[in-house]
């Protein structure tokens, strides 16, 4: 196990604290609920953070009826959430790598994805599973709209749970010298003055 037993990253510890913080009401906006100690905690929270945000976000960018200057801030601050999602995710993976790095020899399997990527897509997951229970308890709506959303949350928690395993399954093996993965970086271009040409030209 990456880190030791009051300070462990597993993927049960990272979905149960996805789940605490949406559960917690204010959170982002307040404190997050406790998560284990460790370098590595606070960036799982910020990368989490980064992507409720980027969720509340999106819902307004597609509001009609309000003008053009809330649309244009709510696509700003899109943008800045989702680098400072990445960064996050980007730092994990530099400190996953520095704990296992010298076991993960060269002649490893080299694994497409990052463990950072992974808790991503894990914190996405339960976005995902909040909203669609909260539409399935939805008073105005309809039976057969509850009856899918029920179904689609199913769905989504069979793909997280999958997710979850393989993440575990990953750490596992690199632990072992049995898998590899590089520090890919995202290269974000469009915040970038320098290699956006609708800003620079």
């Amino acid at each position: 196990m990456i880190g030791d037993a009051s300070s462990p990253l597993d993927a049960a510890h990272v979905v149960l604290f996805h789940d605490a913080c949406l559960e917690s009401g204010k959170w982002p906006e307040e404190e997050a609920p406790a998560h284990p100690p460790g370098s590595l905690w606070p960036l799982i929270e910020e990368n989490h953070a980064c992507n409720a945000r980027l969720w509340l976000q999106e819902d307004l960018a597609r509001r009609r009826g309000v003008p053009d200057a809330e649309i244009v801030a709510n696509k700003r601050s899109i943008d800045a959430f989702n680098q400072q999602r990445n960064d996050a995710m980007e730092r994990c993976d530099e400190l996953v790598f520095v704990l296992v790095g010298e076991r993960m020899g060269s002649q490893a399997r080299l694994h497409s994805e990052t463990p950072g990527m992974m808790i991503d897509r894990l914190s996405i997951l339960a976005l995902k599973l909040r909203a669609m229970g909260l539409q399935a308890a939805r008073a105005d709506a309809g039976e057969p709209h509850r009856e899918s959303c029920r179904a689609k949350r199913a769905r989504i928690a069979a793909q997280r749970d999958d997710l979850a395993a393989c993440l575990d399954a990953l750490l596992a093996d690199c632990e072992a010298g049995r898998a590899r993965f590089k520090i890919y970086r995202q290269f974000k271009m469009y915040n970038d003055p320098a290699f956006n040409p609708a800003l620079f030209s």
